[in-house]
């Protein structure tokens, strides 16, 4: 076991040798940062305000002022206001007096830099291993009397590593800046919460931030593990890359296609989205369920790994 730590060690000090880790890091930052800038530019009035005690009266009297700027507007405007009113709505049937925006909202709509972080992972994945092929440098390690299968599995491991240094420096950027920029509530406190998709979710931001990167961790790790298999069964990181990134963006329109057959469901990219099974929701192809994508994720993941570990153990380095 003294050998494996060794093992990851070596990979992080490898991984942090090369200038484009530290640029993957400084961009989450400074993407982060960007962002604060620009959500702080757009705020309306009506993120920023203050409600008293008297809350609810002061909604009523928010939508009605709403409402005349959308029939102001007329056929081409009145979308945010319309959002906002929507909001409001949900916020008295719930009987939740409205906080301001905050670090905490800026934390979970900074959520979607997941995607960020799963390109940076992709790319560190597909050239942890093809990269040792490419320099020579793979000879170096297994001339060690170390078996092959742990240094595979110490690469592995590095790689998640530094994806979860770089989940940090977004998370806690995005608290940071968002404290600076917004000021800082009580996380605790339930919250109506708009989403991409419309909704709102009734819930505290702890919840909402954690469930978004739990649901997001499942593409990723799916994606990063595809892209190390194709990286160790055929030792080039532009091949990795290509299918991987060109799977991540392109997965939700193949999907939608494939949906219309009952066979899609086995697919890997059906089951990637575990969120379309919170708060009863309808999921993607009728007959699935939580048990059965998770069940698919471990086999694609298994066939992943088995894949990986068995071309590496096996193949000739020369």
């Amino acid at each position: 076991m003294g050998n494996f730590f060794k093992l990851v060690w070596n990979e992080q000090v490898k991984i942090f040798g090369r200038k484009s880790a530290w640029v993957m890091v400084g961009l989450v930052f400074l993407l982060v940062v960007g962002s604060g800038i620009l959500t702080n530019s757009f705020l309306d009035e009506w993120d920023k305000k203050e409600y008293s005690s008297d809350w609810r009266t002061e909604l009523t009297e928010e939508n009605a002022a709403l409402e005349a700027e959308i029939a102001e507007a007329g056929d081409f405007g009145g979308f945010t206001q319309q959002m906002r009113i929507e909001q409001n709505n949900v916020a008295l049937a719930e009987d939740i007096q409205p906080k301001p925006y905050d670090a905490w909202a800026f934390t979970y709509d900074n959520t979607f830099m997941m995607m960020i972080v799963s390109l940076f992972a992709i790319v560190t994945a597909a050239g942890i291993v093809s990269n040792e092929f490419k320099w020579g440098t793979i000879k170096l390690l297994l001339i060690r009397p170390i078996q092959r299968s742990k240094i595979l599995l110490a690469k592995y491991v590095s790689v998640f590593i530094f994806t979860g240094i770089l989940l940090v420096t977004l998370f806690v950027s995005s608290v940071l800046v968002g404290a600076v920029l917004f000021g800082i509530n009580d996380i605790t406190q339930t919250s109506v919460i708009p989403t991409m998709s419309g909704e709102y979710l009734v819930m505290n931001y702890m919840t909402a931030i954690w469930q978004e990167y739990g649901f997001s961790m499942v593409s990723l790790v799916m994606m990063t593990t595809l892209a190390f298999m194709i990286s160790t069964l055929f030792r080039s990181s532009g091949m990795a890359i290509g299918i991987s990134l060109f799977l991540l963006l392109s997965n939700g329109a193949l999907m939608l296609f494939l949906s219309r057959f009952d066979w899609a469901k086995f697919v890997l990219f059906a089951n990637t989205d575990l969120g379309q099974y919170a708060d009863g929701g309808t999921p993607l192809i009728d007959g699935m369920t939580l048990g059965f994508s998770v069940t698919m994720l471990v086999i694609y993941l298994v066939v992943f790994l088995a894949a990986s570990f068995v071309t590496f153990t096996k193949r000739d380095v020369a």
